[in-house]
């Protein structure tokens, strides 16, 4: 088995978030795909084999398999271009059908995908409360234009909006404590997020639950906070978000949120082979 290494939302050629892309005839046995990601040691491994008209899709992290993964989807979207061409494929995951389409970037390959549906709600108190203390956040920290909640973009995630650029730049975390509060959530990351402008949002990703401590650029967060935004009619225009750089892998997401309520986000970006 051939494993690609492609990092996705790359900024200039550079950076992005490692995936591994695994594309066979048929699927591996469960064990063996979380085996597989495991041994390749990114946040996210992809796995794909033809299926009807499009592909049979899984996503594994190193310790757990996860229903949707973002810069995952846009690695194997370059990969599928690389393969067989620019175009638009349909990928069947556990829980629904998504699509990516293939471009060619300069002399590198991008890739968009279309999310599965949006969909947000309050977090528990309990959750609230632990979560801030985790990174050491009190009420006052937090954005007043935006809500600390549960958003979902085909993964659950814990949406909570800085109020600027310092606290989101010293984030910090026990990781064995944020592993234990995502997993007894059910949390794939939390994402912090300071709005520089309606156009312009910055991120980082905790992704301790599944083995990560911080995941570089996360296109189902994305997807996600880009519903909540559209829906709660805070915007429901384009935008970007910066992410990564505090990890020296700095990352650009392109976000369009899709006009139906609770309906699907585009993200696109660029992607670079990983060769060491």
């Amino acid at each position: 088995m051939s494993i690609q290494r492609i990092a996705s939302f790359c900024l200039n050629g550079t950076g992005g978030n490692p995936a591994g892309v695994l594309i066979t005839a048929e699927l591996p046995t469960p064990a063996d795909m979380q085996r597989i990601a495991a041994e390749v040691n990114y946040s996210e491994t992809v796995f794909a084999a033809p299926q009807d008209d499009g592909f049979r899709v899984r996503y594994f992290a190193p310790q757990a398999e996860v229903p949707f993964c973002g810069h995952a989807t846009i690695a194997l979207g370059a990969a599928l271009g690389a393969a067989n061409g620019d175009g638009r494929y349909v990928l069947f995951l556990n829980d629904g059908q998504i699509e990516t389409t293939a471009y060619q970037d300069g002399d590198a390959w991008g890739a968009s995908l279309i999310s599965p549906p949006t969909h947000h709600r309050p977090a528990e108190a309990e959750l609230t409360h632990q979560a801030l203390a985790l990174f050491g956040l009190g009420r006052g920290d937090l954005d007043p234009d935006l809500d600390l909640l549960r958003i979902n973009g085909g993964a659950d995630h814990l949406l909570i909006p800085l109020a600027n650029a310092s606290l989101l730049r010293a984030m910090d975390y026990d990781f064995a404590r944020g592993a234990a509060l995502m997993q007894a959530f059910g949390l794939v990351t939390i994402c912090l997020i300071w709005r520089e402008s309606p156009s312009l949002i910055h991120a980082r990703n905790p992704f301790a639950g599944h083995g990560v401590y911080e995941d570089p650029a996360t296109g189902a967060a994305a997807a996600a906070l880009a519903g909540y935004l559209r829906d709660t009619g805070h915007s429901a225009h384009p935008f970007e978000i910066r992410q990564g750089a505090e990890m020296g892998a700095p990352s650009r997401l392109l976000v369009e949120p899709l006009p139906k309520k609770g309906g699907a986000v585009q993200i696109s970006g660029s992607t670079r082979i990983i060769t060491d």
